[in-house]
């Protein structure tokens, strides 16, 4: 807690600077559409970027993601195979690049990897212009954009600033934000952001789990609020019989496997099932080891899909 007006002080000095004018963002010849959230991981923003990046491209735009990459080895641009390793470019940018279908480019430097983005597709999208995805990108003020797009999270109204909490920014902050994006079942918190004074556009998004039905599973994730992935599992028909769970970003290791073998002879279980980020995450021999192993994806709609382009199309246009 003594370290969060300090945190406070930081984080308003930089926006105050870019606000008026004394930092100076990097601008790239594409449109850029920011899709962040105001707290550390968990509000779901990955499949928010795949959805739109889906529905960019059936109207005919280009489109690719831009990535930090957390958690790579290397810090330079470089456009993902979506059959390389975590390691290499991070377990996001390949979970995007296989559901997707774009282009992914991931860097330590965003302005690195979209330029990079641009200098390989030299024609996009015949006469329409290509269109940049900056995933993660609320708070990544070095990198220009037309349209910020802002994924919350219920907790983050009840939550408290770093380093005490898990927000990077008040809820103040979400007066830049362009659009703010809320889950179907937290469509009662517009009222309380109006009362805030964020008068942004909301876009309500259902998810959804898809995942077959199994018997006696073991289920473990390493992702920032695994609660919610067991309850999905239960809620979709998914018996569980022990449930495992790592820090977000979390790298497998040989004890980690052990342990997971251990709960599935303890419990009697008949499989194993994880999301698809940690099986990105996972080399094809730890997969086999814990095989059968099962994986559910999780999917997002908007409420009224053709508003919702349209809308943003024109938040471009009018920029």
């Amino acid at each position: 807690m003594p370290l969060v007006p300090l945190y406070a002080a930081a984080i308003g000095i930089k926006n105050f600077s870019y606000e008026h004018g004394w930092r100076q963002p990097k601008r790239l010849g594409w449109r850029v559409v920011s899709v962040g959230n105001l707290s550390v991981g968990g509000a779901g923003k990955t499949p928010v970027v795949v959805r739109l990046a889906q529905l960019l491209a059936e109207q005919g735009y280009s489109v690719d993601v831009l990535s930090r990459g957390y958690g790579r080895s290397a810090r330079d641009a470089a456009r993902v195979d979506a059959e390389g390793s975590a390691e290499q470019y991070g377990d996001e940018p390949i979970l995007i690049a296989h559901n997707a279908r774009v282009p992914v480019y991931v860097g330590a430097a965003r302005h690195e990897a979209g330029a990079l983005a641009e200098r390989e597709q030299l024609n996009p999208g015949g006469h329409l212009p290509g269109i940049h995805l900056l995933d993660d990108g609320f708070q990544h003020r070095q990198l220009a954009r037309d349209v910020d797009i802002v994924v919350l999270h219920r907790s983050d109204f009840n939550e408290r600033l770093l380093p005490s909490g898990r927000l990077r920014e008040p809820l103040t902050a979400l007066k830049r934000a362009s659009v703010i994006v809320l889950r179907v079942e937290d469509k009662h918190l517009e009222d309380e952001l109006r009362k805030r004074g964020i008068d942004a556009p909301i876009w309500i998004q259902h998810r959804c789990l898809v995942v077959e039905p199994l018997a006696r599973v073991v289920a473990f994730c390493a992702i920032a609020r695994p609660e919610e992935f067991f309850s999905a599992l239960r809620a979709s028909g998914v018996e569980l019989v022990a449930t495992s769970q790592h820090r977000d970003h979390h790298a497998y290791t040989g004890s980690n496997l052990e342990q997971l073998i251990q709960l599935r002879d303890t419990h009697q279980a008949e499989s194993f099932i994880t999301t698809e980020k940690d099986w990105v995450r996972m080399s094809a021999n730890q997969r086999a080891l814990l095989a059968p192993l099962n994986t559910a994806r999780l999917e997002v709609v908007f409420e009224n899909e053709t508003a919702v382009t349209a809308q943003l199309l024109s938040l471009l246009v009018r920029k």
